[in-house]
């Protein structure tokens, strides 16, 4: 018998819209939640050109740092997923939600975790996004600390008109941190 060698994974794309979109995949929260925000951005190839055929997706703690989930402890937040999911198909990706509060007792700034899918990436890109105004609490989280400091700013978000705009680039000078999980 004649053994094959393996080959390697399908790249994910650009057909990520397809199936795995729904109506209400956008919104962690629904439309109304008090404090609720937008996060937009666009995603970027190593050229510096806009993807358009990407899937953005983020997990995240409520507002007191719980992650709720119908398996845990804690009771479900009434309106709160704290999972969103958003196609790139417009040009940018935009996720409703609210700003996470500290997770680990404090030790974890408020963040955002993002994983990112789109053409030629054989697996997802993980990263984090990260607050402007809890500068406070990035200087003593343990996984920022990690970040060069030089390299830190590529995973803070920026404000915008109706929440906060945070760009993904994948690779070249202002590629975002992304982390081996």
């Amino acid at each position: 018998m004649t053994s094959l060698p393996t080959t390697p994974s399908q790249t994910v794309g650009p057909f990520l819209h397809i199936g795995l979109s729904w109506d209400d995949g956008p919104y962690a929260v629904p439309l109304g939640t008090e404090g609720a925000i937008w996060l937009r951005g666009r995603v970027f190839d190593g050229a510096g050109a806009v993807i358009d055929d990407a899937l953005v997706e983020i997990w995240q703690a409520d507002p007191d740092g719980h992650f709720d989930h119908p398996d845990s402890r804690r009771p479900v937040r009434p309106g709160f997923r704290g999972f969103a999911r958003s196609d790139t198909r417009s040009g940018e990706f935009a996720l409703h939600t609210v700003i996470p509060g500290e997770v680990d007792d404090g030790a974890q700034a408020p963040h955002i975790d993002m994983s990112v899918f789109a053409r030629g990436l054989l697996h997802r890109v993980v990263t984090r996004v990260y607050f402007p105004e809890h500068a406070d609490g990035h200087r003593t989280d343990p996984v920022l600390a990690m970040v060069p400091p030089e390299r830190r700013g590529t995973l803070i978000a920026a404000r915008g008109s109706d929440g906060y705009v945070f760009d993904v680039h994948l690779q070249g000078d202002s590629e975002t941190v992304f982390f081996d999980v």
